[in-house]
């Protein structure tokens, strides 16, 4: 086995009315002008911005908005909220969204204390070493950002989307209120259920050896999300359902998932579909749910035993003693679920009609241009990353 490590600096502050306590949090950081970075008007419309800025002003903080992030965040926004950081002289960012809004805070964060171009840091030319504090309070559960150390951001150039991982942009707190998500659309809901269960999924897949005790973490936190998925599409104001699926966010992006195990995960799903949504910008959720699939069935004859343990454990496949017959029984059982909750399990459910040249492309970009595999259950190269996106489509 090999060494992981497990780092969670983050303060957690979870239930109704999570979201009150920003000013005393942003008290407790020192902080005295700050900028609320969001996405979605749904948090002008609702009041929750308004109510923010109205509990900061009364303890003497001083806000500043910045809104406008979409899903699959752009640089261009982030450099804007650089330089609006500078001439304000912004002291710390809060959050107020899901991952997308936090990825941007993140590298906002990392902008404001760096002297040359934040894309340095996604293009690997360049390590963060510093960043404005983060804070967030999380309107979305889905890409575990608020406790994770990475984020990621589309360089409308290229349209290339990159991420960036150090310990430097990990959330000085995070305020988790899931009554927020009730009136999040059931499109949404679903494509967050995915992502969810994906990271996790990601890290079970170690190309190495791993560790009973997390796997069986593992497989709860997938049956929970599995269970409340369908609840909270069933019935929005689920709290229990919308709580799970908040905390397992969390959980399940925080590294927990994967300490004991000999690598941190596998992770070619989702450099696939970064490629695939960095240039058809499509949901990452929905994009890892057309991916997964082909990448499973790609890769079967390399531990049949671990998938079909995944059906065992999680997807009610029963043992037949025949790994091979019971990884692709629990292939299916992958995609039945998925599609059970709308979501595709083809590209061309997405939207997209792949071109061979589409495909070449995207191989390319995957492969950054040449200079890496991926993949740790089994290193893919560029043919092998092209044949599953052919597979997929």
């Amino acid at each position: 086995m090999v060494l992981s490590s497990y780092f969670t600096p983050t303060r957690v502050t979870f239930g109704i009315g999570a979201e009150e306590a920003a000013a005393t949090e942003l008290i407790r950081e020192g902080a005295r002008n700050v900028l609320i970075h969001y996405g979605s008007d749904r948090v002008v419309r609702n009041g929750l911005i308004e109510g923010v800025e109205r509990r900061l002003d009364e303890a003497g903080i001083r806000s500043t908005r910045l809104g406008g992030v979409v899903p699959n965040p752009r640089l261009s926004l982030v450099r804007e909220g650089i330089g609006l950081c500078h001439r304000e002289k912004i002291d710390f960012i809060l959050a107020v969204g899901g991952g997308s809004v936090i990825d941007s805070a993140k590298c906002i964060g990392y902008g404001a204390a760096y002297d040359g171009d934040v894309w340095d840091f996604y293009s690997q030319k360049a390590t963060p070493k510093a960043s404005l504090p983060v804070g967030c309070i999380l309107t979305m559960a889905a890409a575990g950002s608020e406790m994770s150390d990475s984020s990621v951001i589309t360089n409308e150039d290229g349209w290339l989307k990159r991420g960036c991982n150090s310990d430097v942009c990990r959330l000085r707190f995070a305020l988790l209120n899931p009554a927020l998500t009730y009136t999040l659309p059931s499109y949404q809901t679903a494509c967050a259920t995915v992502d969810i269960m994906m990271h996790t999924m990601e890290r079970y897949f170690t190309g190495g050896n791993s560790l009973t005790l997390t796997d069986e973490l593992a497989f709860s936190l997938l049956r929970s999300v599995k269970e409340a998925g369908i609840r909270a599409l069933e019935k929005p104001d689920d709290y229990q359902a919308r709580a799970t699926l908040m905390w397992a966010s969390s959980l399940s992006h925080n590294g927990l998932m994967a300490v004991g195990n000999d690598t941190r995960g596998d992770w070619a799903c989702h450099q696939l579909e970064h490629e695939l949504s960095g240039m058809f910008d499509v949901a990452h959720g929905a994009g890892l749910a057309a991916i997964w699939p082909s990448w499973a069935r790609y890769n079967i004859g390399t531990d049949p035993a671990r998938i079909a343990k995944l059906g065992y454990n999680v997807f009610n496949v029963t043992d037949s003693g025949q790994a091979d017959r019971d990884a692709e029984l629990t292939v299916e059982a992958v995609e039945a679920f998925y599609r059970s909750i709308g979501m595709p399990v083809r590209i061309s459910g997405l939207g997209v009609n792949l071109t061979d040249g589409d495909i070449d492309q995207l191989a390319l970009k995957c492969t950054f241009f040449g200079k890496r595999t991926i993949g740790a259950f089994r290193k893919l190269d560029g043919k092998m990353i092209r044949d599953i996106y052919t597979l997929a489509r």
